[in-house]
């Protein structure tokens, strides 16, 4: 059996909007959650400090979080109104982000991808994030994981 540490960060209060213009009910309408991340990190070994992960080493990660669901309009590539979007963007109406999906499942995954990006550069491959729970109110969550 091989040892694993592991480790949890959570970044909390990320108030943005987004639409499903898929669905057929309310949720194809503009509505915002404030939405809070948790990232699960691990490692088989730990670093000189004894932690999996340094956690004020994540400032590019947190800078990310910022930039992609602060105050921000998350509309999918493919949605129709696009160009609205990018209209009320460019008129200073809202700051859009244009995202593969707008799904917490599909922000779940990207966080992760993200994360360990970060990781790769600030562990040399020591530690990765296997798992992000994304969620936008005490209710309602979408987890990614990865083997």
């Amino acid at each position: 059996m091989s040892e694993r540490y592991t480790s949890t960060k959570t970044y909390r209060n990320l108030p943005c909007a987004h639409r499903q213009w898929k669905h057929d009910g309310h949720c194809a309408y503009i509505h915002g959650y404030s939405r809070e991340y948790t990232f699960n990190f691990d490692a088989e070994s730990m670093d000189q400090h004894g932690w999996v992960v340094g956690f004020g080493d994540l400032k590019e990660l947190e800078e990310y979080l910022i930039k992609m669901y602060d105050h921000t309009m998350l509309i999918a590539e493919d949605d129709p109104e696009l160009p609205i979007f990018k209209d009320l963007h460019q008129k200073g109406i809202c700051d859009l982000r244009i995202v593969p999906e707008t799904s917490l499942e599909g922000s779940a995954k990207t966080a992760l991808e993200k994360a360990n990006q970060i990781l790769s550069k600030i562990t040399d491959g020591r530690a990765r994030c296997f798992q992000v729970e994304a969620r936008e109110n005490d209710k309602n969550s979408a987890i990614y994981t990865i083997d």
